[in-house]
């Protein structure tokens, strides 16, 4: 679930859990046996008989196996912030994200570097860090994770969390210094738009924070970026108004839908997911009509928070499929 300024509970624990936790020379031998590796096919030549190069070292954005791992991510990292970028093909946020960082790796002029992997075809790299669900993304600075998170970030929020990184970083890994003297790393000033109600929701005016995103999306029907934000402004302001003791007054009166709908988020709040979609799957079982339609889209809306392949909430979308047919 993603969340305004980077603040949802599961980027906070996943940054968390990879702090000094993963020991990434695991993959070392792996990348030391190259010979148990397929030869890389010969390229063709072009229709001038050319044979086309290889892609320039040093580049903004590099693909990167489980072969190459330690070469390109580990000892990169021991000079400048390496971005891992955990990825696949059939993977829908994956294909909002993966433009945004490839973008700004390139802006950077080299103080930051973005490796990208496919887990299909890298699954080793996957279990390394744990991963969940993708995409996920994780910084490297000095031979070990310093930051992650996971899920479809809009870009403002992503620009702030690379700022604060290379901040942090930038007297240790003396290739950010560097670039930015050779004139990389140049600041992109920020939407106005997105400032203002991200400083709104940060100071917890959730209502002016709504306004401004659907101002965005009066002009920009399509911005993605303030559709997402917008429903996580909404849900975080009903989080909040739940009061504390919503779930326990759901429990006492199960036919009480606005009630049941408010327990839900605020399980949903206390990283109780799997509490939150049954709770409104039963709710969707024991109503009908109006009140049935509006369990389901409340449960709807939830699982717009997460990453589509998060494997709860497939779970929970299969339940829900079998609860109202």
């Amino acid at each position: 679930m993603t969340h305004p300024r980077g603040s949802a509970a599961k980027t906070a624990a996943l940054s968390a859990a990879l702090s000094g936790a993963v020991d990434l020379s695991a993959l070392k031998a792996r990348a030391e046996a190259p010979q148990k590796q397929p030869p890389a096919p010969p390229r063709a030549p072009a229709a001038d008989g050319a044979v086309p190069s290889a892609p320039a070292a040093g580049g903004a954005v590099i693909e990167v196996t489980e072969a190459t791992f330690q070469a390109e991510v580990v000892e990169r990292s021991l000079q400048q912030l390496v971005v891992v970028d955990l990825w696949a093909e059939w993977c829908g946020p994956c294909k909002q994200l993966s433009p945004v960082l490839e973008r700004l790796a390139a802006e950077s002029g080299g103080a930051w570097v973005l490796a990208k992997v496919d887990v299909d075809a890298n699954p080793r790299i996957a279990q390394l860090f744990g991963a969940q669900s993708i995409p996920t993304v994780i910084a490297i600075g000095g031979g070990q994770p310093v930051d992650a998170f996971s899920g479809a970030l809009p870009e403002p929020e992503i620009r702030k969390w690379l700022g604060s990184l290379l901040d942090a970083l930038r007297d240790r890994l003396p290739g950010i210094k560097a670039a930015e003297e050779n004139g990389g790393g140049v600041e992109v000033p920020e939407d106005v738009r997105f400032t203002e109600a991200e400083d709104a929701f940060e100071r917890g005016d959730f209502a002016a924070a709504q306004a401004a995103y659907e101002r965005i999306l009066d002009v920009e029907p399509a911005n993605e970026e303030a559709k997402t934000a917008l429903a996580q402004v909404k849900f975080t302001a009903r989080a909040e108004a739940a009061g504390p003791d919503a779930i326990a007054k759901a429990d006492a009166d199960p036919a009480d839908l606005d009630a049941q709908l408010a327990a839900a988020d605020l399980e949903v709040a206390g990283q109780q997911p799997e509490a939150g979609f049954a709770r409104l799957i039963a709710a969707v079982r024991r109503t009908a009509g109006d009140e049935r339609n509006k369990a389901r889209e409340h449960l709807v809306a939830l699982f717009e928070l997460f990453d589509s392949a998060d494997e709860r909430v497939m779970k929970a979308r299969r339940d829900l499929a079998s609860a109202l047919y």
